[in-house]
């Protein structure tokens, strides 16, 4: 074998290595780049804020100098491999999405309770006396007790007591929405009779007329209640009439287990024609309620004077209650036709069928009336 060795044989060899170390660095420097990125993708949606990675400085190429021509040399072809594919970027876990979206949420809500805050705090710093003007107080009730059998006059003057703003006797001559001529009553000069009697609560200060509509209410309900038009119709008379005649027994009457014997008298006197003689009437004309009435008043010809005029008086002489209502409505059935204070008892009454038996009745009350020098009942 000869001892010849060629001189550019090392040099093509060495321009081979050198140009698969630079290819090698090429692709070690590609697959490092690609890495830089895809970490910097996946810290993006890890990190809830992160800097931006420095962009990656240019990497000159490396120059391979072109081999000179030599004489052919027995030598295999180096194989290159070609490089692989780079690896898709990895894409954001659902984890990490949640998380961001979770982060972004929560950021809202405190964003918007800071807001709410910061105007609470400020409606606050005003005046605090109007925010509790704000507010309206409550207002006050009173009662206003209308007794049973009173009539206009001695209700207006519970009613200026109470304080209620206007003129009751004013208010009660009429009143909007009533309908008088409903009850037979439509020649009525007043309210008197449909004003009724109880305790009602209204607020402090209120106006009559709040008063005069729920007691004309009252009164439609508990005329209602006990079919007081019903019991006009059986009776022949307006529901109006029957007014009339509760109010006679609630001023005569104290006792409730003698409010339909009374009833029963007024009836029978008023079919026969008879005078009632009803002394509660005169008082009512006289507005005295308490004085003695002389003989003299007892003999005067005056349209509420039921011992010389026969039949009803003209009118109401007060705001009878639901009792006497009641017995008005149904009175009992019996042939009395007089009725006198029982002497020492507390203003109960002897009922008489007879003139006979109503005098001597009668003479029993007035002998005891000039004995006690006054009413000769004991309450």
């Amino acid at each position: 074998m000869s001892d010849w060795h060629d001189p550019f044989a090392e040099d093509e060899a060495a321009r081979e290595r050198e140009a698969r170390r630079a290819e090698r660095e090429a692709r070690r420097r590609g697959e490092a780049t690609r890495e830089s990125l895809g970490e910097r993708v996946r810290s993006g949606f890890e990190e809830e804020s992160s800097q931006p990675a420095a962009p990656l400085e240019p990497q000159p190429p490396t120059e391979v100098a072109p081999a000179a021509p030599a004489a052919p040399v027995d030598v295999p072809p180096t194989q290159v491999q070609p490089a692989a594919p780079p690896p898709p970027p990895r894409r954001p876990t659902s984890d990490a999405v949640h998380r961001h979206r979770m982060f972004a949420l929560v950021g809202v809500g405190l964003l918007i309770i800071a807001v709410a805050a910061i105007g609470t705090i400020i409606s606050r710093g005003g005046d605090s006396s109007s925010e509790a003007s704000a507010v309206p107080a409550a207002k006050k009730t009173i009662e206003v007790v209308v007794p049973e059998g009173y009539d206009r006059t001695q209700i207006a003057e519970v009613v200026k007591k109470a304080g209620l703003k206007g003129d009751y006797l004013k208010a009660t001559e009429s009143f909007k929405g009533f309908d008088l001529a409903k009850y037979g009553a439509e020649n009525a000069q007043n309210l008197e009779g449909f004003l009724f009697p109880a305790t009602y609560e209204v607020f402090k200060g209120a106006k009559v007329e709040d008063l005069v509509s729920k007691q004309l209410e009252a009164f439609e309900m508990n005329a209602s209640d006990i079919d007081l038009e019903g019991a006009a119709k059986e009776q022949g008379r307006t529901q109006y009439e029957l007014v009339n005649i509760a109010a006679m027994v609630e001023r005569e009457i104290a006792v409730p287990e003698e409010r339909e014997l009374a009833a029963s008298v007024i009836n029978n006197r008023l079919e026969q024609g008879n005078p009632l003689g009803i002394d509660a009437t005169i008082r009512y004309e006289d507005q005295n309620y308490s004085g003695q009435l002389v003989l003299s008043r007892l003999e005067e010809d005056t349209p509420y004077n039921t011992r010389t005029n026969a039949g009803l008086p003209p009118g109401p002489i007060g705001n009878p209650g639901l009792a006497s209502l009641e017995a008005a409505a149904n009175p009992a059935e019996t042939d009395f036709f007089f009725f006198v204070v029982k002497p020492g008892s507390c203003n109960e009454h002897t009922f008489v069928e007879t003139e006979e038996e109503f005098a001597a009745a009668e003479a029993e009350y007035q002998a005891a009336l000039q004995a006690e020098g006054g009413s000769p009942t004991d309450c």
